[in-house]
């Protein structure tokens, strides 16, 4: 638990950094809470008509995705939608055309990279979540950092990586310790907490095993939390902790010792400014239907966002569906949620 004086002190600084961020991100816009309950929702599930739930693919996160894929296929069918799984590694991509709606539920490459949004744009099938540009952009996290950079989003300190790189010069400039992270890959996957100087050319020679983008970010220590986001509100933040080093597979998808705090103990204020920063780093990447910003507090009040992921996990570790639950929204009625948004162009 964080301690109560830590805590106010900590409320006071975010609403304070939060509001310069907003003023550099371009105003303070609208805040994007949507408190504790939301309205009651009973799609007609029949004008959903064929539902193909886009699962497994050809990522390193087939395996999360298989889990996420088939856990909304079950939400869909016991809404009364007819709903069907559709692995597109096993199967052709033109046997969509028999399907009204896709609900992609792929994470990783070719699924939440903008490729497949592109192949159901030219077939004219409404998708879920974002479309093609948000989609890649999102998808790799330097590019994502400059354009928050570009808006004044805070995000940490960072340097490119390759084998030819100074590896003592970047731990000279951004100090130690360091995140070694693979620019487009999610659920963690590559990525290290480098300690030592030393550990930076390995960290990265891991990391280049799963894609040709590497970088070093700056290590911020603080409180992490998660912001869902569902059309055009943010849920209720997330607060995470773990005993892992950092946030990583492990303690995504496996461990029973990740704890979930939401409500997350922020003041009121300073969670709805946190969450109208988040909506604000969403609708920067051009971002639509539904997806997930995560960031960290620092011990001065400063927001670093890290990522925005536009298909995140729907597993039962997943963080989506526990802030919909302290929404006031069932699985269920989040998939449909999601679902209706579905869209081309």
């Amino acid at each position: 638990m964080i301690n109560k004086r830590v805590q106010a002190r900590t409320n006071e600084l975010l609403m304070s950094r939060v509001q310069h961020a907003m003023a550099e991100a371009g105003g303070h816009g609208s805040v994007g809470g949507i408190g504790s309950q939301v309205l009651p929702f009973a799609p007609r599930t029949a004008s959903f008509g064929k539902v193909a739930v886009l699962l497994g693919g050809r990522s390193a996160e087939r395996e999360v995705s298989l889990k996420s894929g088939h856990a909304v296929l079950a939400a869909l069918q016991s809404s009364g939608v007819d709903a069907q799984a559709f692995d597109p590694a096993e199967r052709e991509l033109a046997e969509l055309k028999a399907f009204d709606r896709v609900f992609i539920a792929l994470h990783g490459r070719y699924g939440e990279d903008g490729t497949i949004q592109g192949a159901l744009e030219l077939m004219g099938i409404p998708y879920t979540g974002s479309g093609v540009l948000a989609s890649a952009l999102a998808m790799d996290k330097w590019r994502t950092k400059l354009v928050w950079q570009a808006a004044g989003v805070p995000t940490p300190r960072y340097a490119m990586l390759a084998e030819y790189t100074d590896f003592d010069q970047v731990v000279t400039e951004l100090g130690l310790p360091l995140m070694v992270k693979p620019a487009s890959e999610g659920s963690s996957i590559g990525m290290s907490k480098v300690m030592r100087a030393e550990d930076l050319k390995p960290a990265y020679a891991l990391a280049a095993r799963y894609d040709r983008l590497i970088f070093a970010e700056q290590f911020v220590s603080g409180v992490e939390y998660t912001a869902a986001i569902l059309g055009d509100k943010a849920l209720p933040l997330i607060r995470l902790e773990t005993p892992h080093t950092f946030y990583d597979y492990d303690a995504k998808y496996v461990a029973n010792d990740t704890r979930y705090i939401c409500p997350c103990e922020l003041a009121p204020q300073a969670e709805r400014a946190l969450q109208a920063l988040a909506l604000k780093a969403f609708e920067l990447l051009g971002c639509q239907g539904w997806g997930r910003a995560d960031l960290i507090v620092d011990t001065d009040g400063t927001p670093y966002f890290l990522e925005l992921n536009t298909a995140p996990g729907m597993t039962d570790h997943s963080l989506v569906p526990m802030a919909a639950r302290q929404a006031g929204l069932s699985f269920d009625q989040l998939v449909l949620r999601i679902l209706e948004q579905a869209h081309v162009g």
